[in-house]
């Protein structure tokens, strides 16, 4: 499926050439570092494993430097682009630099996170060199949304690589490695350097790699309520389940119970359990008999992407807090409220 053509891909001339033509200049707020090294993406691809009958989707292929390489090897491709500017010009590119594989091109003009469907069909590998800031919320959207994605390859910070791929145990196994867990089997797949990008980020940049799971751990719980108890576990990391579930169960009591019929010490850590762990410990949410209404509502307010605060509060205010030049109600729940983390608590 390899062109024939070894001056089809984009190198730094081409990329800053095409970026002055469009008028582009990358942006932070999007997260744009465009690749500008051929050999890197074509590693890309051999080290995604990419195979000439693989349906490719691609989100934030920039210019097309990746989008090209992908085309090179893939049966198709399909690229997901929020950019207005960029998603007008890349059907061209593809068109101008590879003739002969535009047809095997679909474009998607739209924020990945609001992506439901795609054209043609169904996916079977998601590559990609995923924007900085919205990189794990937009991975855990599409292999959530997308079941058929076999195989994963996505380029990330560095830190936010090792976050996926961390083991329970590690300081920065978290959220997105437990999320990430459910859905795949997750590695680092290389380092990449700065100076493949345009512009050169003040970070490094990693490979990682997802295989997807046969079926997701066995539970009876449903995705949603163990990524509550996940959420739950994390907004408060330094201390024990016991503690830190108590808002999510309804008590510190209740939290102490559904951890004992799991199994789980109630003096552990989230840091120390894996997805099936915490699978178990939603299974048995209200094994003491005492869930209250504080712990009815945790899966309403738990996203599948991360923590967020709940929009509203029952519980009565014991005072205030102050963070930057806001003042805060503080929560009289007495485990504290597990709503604080990343955000404020909000409004009661």
């Amino acid at each position: 499926m390899s062109t024939t053509d070894p001056d089809a891909l984009l190198g730094p001339a081409d990329v800053r050439e095409l970026a002055a033509a469009l008028g582009v200049r990358p942006t932070k707020q999007r997260g744009q570092n465009f690749v500008i090294d051929a050999n890197t993406v074509r590693r890309i691809v051999r080290t995604a494993e990419v195979r000439p009958d693989d349906v490719v989707v691609e989100v934030g292929p920039g210019l097309g430097s990746l989008t090209l390489a992908l085309l090179e090897s893939a049966d198709r491709v399909t690229a997901v682009e929020i950019d207005d500017v960029l998603a007008a010009a890349l059907p061209t590119t593809i068109a101008a630099r590879m003739p002969e594989r535009k047809d095997r091109f679909a474009l998607v003009h739209s924020d990945a996170m609001q992506v439901r469907e795609l054209p043609g069909p169904a996916p079977t590998a998601l590559v990609a060199n995923l924007p900085y800031n919205v990189a794990v919320p937009v991975l855990l959207h599409m292999l959530d949304r997308f079941p058929t994605i076999e195989r994963t390859l996505v380029m990330v910070q560095a830190e936010v690589a090792d976050r996926l791929a961390a083991r329970p145990g590690n300081k920065v196994y978290g959220v997105p490695s437990v999320k990430a867990n459910w859905y795949a089997e997750v590695k680092r797949a290389g380092a990449i350097g700065r100076n493949v990008f345009w512009p050169a980020p003040n970070v490094d940049s990693g490979l990682v790699s997802l295989v997807r799971r046969p079926e997701p751990p066995k539970t009876t719980a449903t995705k949603a309520e163990v990524f509550a108890v996940v959420d739950a576990a994390f907004a408060q990391r330094r201390k024990t389940l016991r503690a830190a579930l108590a808002g999510w169960a309804g008590s510190p009591a209740a939290a102490e119970a559904a951890l004992v019929a799991a199994g789980i010490s109630p003096q552990a850590r989230g840091e120390s359990l894996t997805v099936e762990e915490f699978a178990r410990i939603a299974e048995h949410k209200g094994a003491g008999g005492a869930g209250g209404a504080e712990g009815a509502e945790g899966a309403k307010w738990a996203s599948p992407y991360g923590y967020r605060p709940r929009s509203t509060c029952s519980w009565p205010s014991a005072g205030s807090a102050t963070t930057g030049t806001t003042t805060w109600p503080t929560c009289s729940w007495p485990s504290g409220c597990t709503t604080r983390s990343p955000s404020p608590p909000p409004s009661r």
